[in-house]
């Protein structure tokens, strides 16, 4: 196993309540949004307050930035999605979508996908006009993503629905989950989809292969809420309620590292959300416990 050093950089404070997701604006710049309903920019530059941008009335579980026109797309809880300029730190639009929790809202060819809770995916305009919308899952969705044409949308329903991008049709349903899939995340050259949930485990499906199961590793204790690659698709992470971050070979799936509150001084509570940047391939975590860790992580490669 080669030597990996790890090093604690930051931690960033100001939320409230629990942070649940994180998104780049570029290569140093971040948003954090959560419990509290505040969505903050952090800039790994200038690593000190955040400062907020705007502050929505109940919980954010998803956001999404579009870099061409500067707005950011909030999924509020029960309440539908808020366009924002990111300059001006004003809503310009929003759309009601009913009683549903929005769980992941992602861009895909100038379009917003969303995920509800009742299992249905929308596709919106950036002006928030609904363009198609259709229910995939007896269960809330989880997580989008997408490489090529093919979109992969993870369900409660311990589902992974492969859909086609244009007509939404199901192409593959991945079963191998015992409860609720978190997250499902195609490895940057697409040879192959990870995904990860309430049982713990994460699975590796080979998308050159109909999407066939070929691993099936218990990784943590507890759900794993999220999974994330280093963008050369060398290496990836998952992020646990068991409070630990953990850093795996992406060839071989061997477990690198884990970073936690007795090695590392890491989180208190579930990890929620990771995001690997550019700036000095710094890795960020996000917890219940309101509080951002940025991570310097050294390979011996």
């Amino acid at each position: 196993m080669s030597k990996i050093e790890v090093k604690k950089l930051h931690t960033f404070l100001g939320h409230t309540d629990s942070i649940y997701t994180l998104h780049a604006l570029d290569d140093s710049r971040f948003i954090s949004a959560g419990g509290d309903g505040m969505v903050v920019m952090w800039d790994l530059k200038s690593p000190d307050e955040g400062e907020v941008i705007v502050k929505i009335p109940c919980s954010i579980y998803a956001l999404t930035f579009d870099e061409k026109e500067g707005f950011l797309y909030v999924g509020q809880n029960n309440q539908g999605v808020h366009k924002i300029d990111l300059k001006a730190k004003k809503e310009v639009k929003s759309i009601n979508l009913g009683e549903h929790q929005i769980f992941t809202i992602e861009i895909f060819n100038n379009n917003i996908w969303a995920g509800l809770s009742n299992g249905e995916v929308l596709i919106l305009s950036k002006d928030l006009e609904i363009l198609g919308r259709k229910k995939l899952a007896k269960d809330r969705i989880r997580n989008i993503d997408r490489y090529d044409k093919d979109i992969a949308i993870a369900c409660s329903d311990n589902v992974i629905r492969i859909v086609e991008e244009e007509s939404l049709d199901v192409q593959f349903e991945l079963r191998g989950h015992k409860n609720s899939v978190f997250a499902s995340k195609f490895h940057p050259s697409g040879k192959y989809l990870i995904s990860a949930g309430r049982d713990a485990h994460f699975k590796v499906w080979d998308t050159q292969a109909e999407y066939t199961l070929r691993e099936s590793i218990a990784a943590h204790l507890y759900t794993i809420n999220d999974v994330i690659f280093r963008s050369d698709g060398r290496y990836f992470v998952t992020a646990s309620m068991d409070k630990a971050i953990k850093l795996w070979d992406a060839h071989n799936f061997k477990l690198l590292k884990v970073l936690d509150k007795h090695r590392h001084a890491g989180h208190g509570n579930s990890v929620n959300k990771l995001l690997w940047m550019n700036y000095r391939d710094l890795l960020v975590t996000c917890s219940d416990d309101r509080s951002i860790s940025v991570w310097e992580i050294k390979f011996a490669e």
